[in-house]
């Protein structure tokens, strides 16, 4: 079969990241199969009893699993899905079954909006509705101003394609009590919920108790294989397992994810608060690093970041400043920015990339990150 284009610069930007010696943020998918499974093999013993069986259809590992997230949450019961996608899904379903309306209250920017093919209507028969189109969350009042009834408002914390961004906390109790008073149930979209906790000044459980049901990823932060967890009432969750079944997600062994998903609410979860703090260091660098290197116009958003993820703005092409990311990573060994888009949110002529402080991030200082800046504008033909 004939290697394409993509393939071959797909191949060029993964060998760059993986040889680079300084980045922010290492992502799974940047490793090999080898990497990946040795280190896996290497570390689960510690958060799980390899010398028990393998689960099957739910069982053992994963719903450790469940009981840990709904735990964590302070939920009554969770179920263990194979994507997000899949069990958000199934929650907006079930919701609606469950208040008789179909409509969901959600932004124009939320994942099944953008990342999910329309698959809320064409699958699950919902229909949505924006109370905004403002890059934030929406407010109270325009929740009580949507013109027809909902039944489910769904909050995307953080609104990823906006930015990251997140209301304030009484922003969010407010929203939350606007949605109650026009008989709607809400659940979170918090795929990212795991690094909100220093922006709202509160746990887990205060954040998800807000909602009706939450959904959480455990590939995105907390540097998981796959899986996600929907959790909730317990009897929304008995329900969620039957549609789970019947949109093919009763895989038969899924350890490999469950044990990653533990491991990752082991040891990345309480490194978290770390990844923001350091987060806001690294933007405040960035832009001064643009102010000072002569390219016309910079933004990073949002300035300071919510979480330990942002974006950056540059009026340049996207290949152009998909080549002067490679080149920098390839050159000097340090990867300080990964993909660019046109992105959903951003202007005309303007390319946005996400930026993540992780663990090798916080051996950046602010000087470290100037210098990669001037190093990779030096770059941009």
């Amino acid at each position: 079969m004939a290697v394409t284009d993509e393939q071959q610069q797909r191949h060029r930007r993964l060998t760059a990241w993986q040889r680079s010696e300084r980045v922010l943020a290492r992502g799974s998918a940047d490793r090999t199969l080898r990497e990946r499974l040795a280190t896996l093999t290497a570390d689960a013993g510690t958060v799980h009893d390899l010398d028990g069986w393998t689960d099957v259809y739910g069982d053992g590992v994963v719903a450790e699993v469940e009981r840990r997230t709904a735990d964590l949450l302070g939920m009554e019961a969770a179920a263990f899905f194979p994507t997000g996608t899949m069990a958000q899904q199934v929650a907006l379903r079930c919701w609606a079954g469950r208040t008789g309306n179909p409509v969901v209250a959600l932004h124009p920017l939320a994942h099944p909006e953008v990342h999910e093919e329309g698959a809320l209507g064409s699958v699950g028969g919902l229909r949505t509705v924006h109370p905004t189109s403002a890059p934030r969350l929406p407010t109270a009042e325009e929740v009580r101003d949507l013109p027809e009834p909902f039944g489910t408002l769904m909050l995307e914390l953080p609104l990823r394609d906006a930015g990251f961004v997140l209301p304030t906390w009484e922003e969010l109790e407010a929203v939350v009590a606007a949605a109650r008073e026009r008989d709607a149930v809400v659940h979170l979209d918090g795929a990212r919920l795991w690094e909100c906790t220093p922006h709202f000044g509160r746990g887990l459980p205060e954040i998800a108790g807000l909602a009706d049901s939450v959904y959480v990823s455990f590939y995105k932060s907390l540097d998981g294989m796959s899986g996600a967890v929907l959790a909730g009432p317990e009897s929304l969750v008995e329900e969620a397992r039957t549609w789970r079944h019947r949109y093919g997600g009763q895989v038969f062994q899924q350890y490999p994810a469950a044990l990653s998903a533990l491991l990752g609410l082991e040891r990345e979860l309480p490194r978290l608060p770390s990844y923001v703090a350091h987060a806001k260091v690294v933007a405040a660098a960035l832009a001064e690093g643009f102010d000072a290197s002569g390219v016309p116009w910079s933004r990073v958003c949002p300035e300071p970041p919510h979480t330990h993820q942002f974006q950056v703005w540059l009026p340049y092409g996207t290949r152009v400043l998909d080549e002067a990311s490679v080149r920098q990573a390839e050159e000097t060994g340090v990867t300080l920015f990964r993909r660019w888009s046109a992105g959903p949110a951003g202007p005309p002529g303007v390319s946005s990339t996400e930026v993540t402080v992780a663990a090798p991030g916080l051996e950046w200082t602010a000087e470290d990150v100037r210098t990669a800046v001037a190093e990779f504008v030096a770059r941009l033909e």
